[in-house]
């Protein structure tokens, strides 16, 4: 959003500038634990099922311990046959 207002030099003309275009859609993946974050990914675009499965199968499983639990949301790359 372009901002209405401002402050600038009396007599001179504010000029505000406002990105425009196509945007870009980041996916970020992390495991959130009591006391830090553990195995953080970034994906370019949209997370689906091969993402999500690859995510689990090289960082996600690295990292946990006997007794961890994972909890996941009602994603629907969770729920795809990749997800299972």
């Amino acid at each position: 959003m372009a901002p209405l207002r401002g402050w600038g030099p009396k007599g001179k003309r504010l000029r505000g500038l406002a990105p425009h275009g196509h945007w870009r859609t980041l996916t970020f993946l992390g495991a959130l634990r009591w006391d830090r974050l553990a195995a953080p990914c970034v994906f370019d675009g949209p997370i689906n099922g091969q993402c999500f499965r690859a995510y689990v199968e090289q960082q996600l499983v690295t990292v946990l311990k006997p007794g961890d639990i994972v909890i996941m949301d009602n994603l629907g790359s969770h729920k795809s046959a990749a997800g299972k």
